[in-house]
């Protein structure tokens, strides 16, 4: 007997059907033909036949699972059709994600789906390097290459923890939330509808680069030319900014001066919004740096510098604050620097939304830079254990990415998270969270332009 490979896959598809049913009911007497182009099923001496054609047919699974053995294509037709509705036409992206009735197993060198070029099958999540929400990595850092490598946001890490002054291993943050954000992309928003990656901007992941973990001026200094040099590439002339916008995964807080001043070199005064349980904007002689000048650079003293530097716009804001200050003084100091402060509990009395005006009334003009700072210590332990200077009283995770989404319509011109150390985290939880407020600092910048 000599059959089609087409009817030979039937075959082994009927087989299995009909396993399946004599395990249901073994007191019927089922078999299986094959004759020529045909493959006919015995039931009790009833013979059903199936022709090739009716197995190519766009059928569901669960027709074919249930519904082939009527006794006749007007019945298989009406069967097919009864208030059956036509379904609405799929992305690509979503269509990989349903399940396929005509399934064809691809051709042995159809490497598509392997090179990235097409979607096949879904497993995007677990192949490749990992770059954050699996964004392209670019050279970022080769001056020959400023014109020609052109993109709209790019996504640095700066692994760097030695101003930190209680938990070290944020060295190992950029890589700890690129792992957490794998889920991210194709991520379309439930409370949007949006999705940042697959818009008018292009964006990168110019990966790390190598910061010395053995002198924090040198290692600062390394963070600011990475910085800058991202900055000095080319847009894709998409957008009203003449330079990319860079997101920043830390590394302890100190990380934020460099990337500050590298934004400041393009927009000028930087109004900051920064999330963290302390003010970090701490007099250097009293947090560190009563010893050495060396010491006086942490991360409690960087937005300290900035100030002092003249990276500032006198607009800046605190949220989520609840540690303790080290001295009586540091409120004023904390104003003298440019900024005003809502402490944690504030969210209880006047809720996200008071918060978020708050914000928006202390930024004042839309069109005013915004760098947007994300200490994940702004939230409860509960929520980020693995963070370098825990503080008890946070927010939550939803509390915090409600307030971030709110700012949409302020010109986020650079942002960061920071304090994740992975060493200390459990189940990815700090990661994950850290991921997702990169993603949503990330959409602030392309709804901006996007309007």
């Amino acid at each position: 007997m000599k059959a089609s490979l087409t009817v030979i896959l039937a075959f082994i598809k009927l087989t299995q059907l009909v396993s399946a049913a004599a395990i249901a009911n073994p007191d019927v007497q089922i078999s299986l033909n094959i004759d020529g182009d045909h493959v006919s099923v015995d039931k009790n001496d009833n013979e059903k036949k199936v022709e090739k054609s009716q197995l190519n047919s766009n059928r569901s699974l669960l027709d074919y699972m249930f519904g082939f053995l009527m006794d006749n294509e007007a019945d298989m037709s009406i069967a097919e059709n009864k208030n059956k509705k036509q379904a609405l036409p799929l992305s690509d992206e979503l269509s990989v994600l349903t399940m396929q009735d005509d399934y064809q197993v691809p051709d042995k060198d159809d490497l598509r789906d392997i090179n990235g070029s097409s979607v096949l099958y879904r497993g995007g999540e677990f192949g490749g390097l990992v770059s954050f929400a699996h964004l392209p990595y670019a050279n970022c850092y080769d001056p020959a290459a400023f014109d020609d490598e052109k993109f709209d946001i790019a996504v640095v890490g700066a692994p760097f923890d030695t101003g930190t002054s209680y938990r070290p291993g944020t060295r190992f943050g950029p890589t700890g939330i690129r792992m957490g954000s794998r889920r991210l992309a194709p991520a379309y928003s439930v409370y949007s509808g949006f999705n940042p990656y697959s818009n008018w901007a292009k964006i990168v992941d110019c990966g790390d680069p190598p910061v010395t973990p053995l002198d924090n001026r040198i290692a600062l200094d390394q963070i600011y030319r990475a910085e800058r040099a991202i900055r000095n590439h080319k847009t894709t002339g998409k957008s009203k900014q003449k330079a990319p916008k860079v997101f920043t995964l830390g590394g302890d807080h100190t990380i934020t001066l460099p990337a500050v001043k590298a934004a400041y070199e393009k927009y000028g005064k930087i109004s900051v919004i920064h999330f963290d349980s302390h003010l970090d904007t701490w007099n250097p002689y009293y947090f560190g740096g009563n010893i050495t000048s060396y010491q006086a650079m942490n991360h409690g003293t960087y937005l300290h510098w900035a100030h002092e530097k003249g990276y500032l716009s006198d607009n800046c804001i605190h949220a989520a604050i609840r540690g303790p200050y080290p001295g009586p003084r540091d409120v004023q100091h904390d104003i003298d620097c440019g900024f005003d402060r809502i402490l944690a509990r504030d969210i209880d009395k006047i809720g996200a939304d008071g918060i978020i005006k708050k914000i928006k009334e202390r930024i004042g003009s839309t069109d005013a830079p915004v760098y947007i700072t994300v200490d994940v210590d702004s939230m409860d332990p509960a929520f980020t254990p693995a963070t370098g200077t825990v503080e008890p009283g946070g927010w939550s995770s939803r509390e915090l990415l409600t307030v971030l989404d709110g700012l949409e319509g302020l010109n986020v011109v650079g942002g960061d998270v920071v304090e994740v150390s992975p060493p200390y985290d459990s189940a990815e939880i700090t990661s994950l969270a850290a991921a997702q407020v990169a993603d949503s600092i990330i959409s602030l910048m392309v709804l901006k332009e996007q309007e």
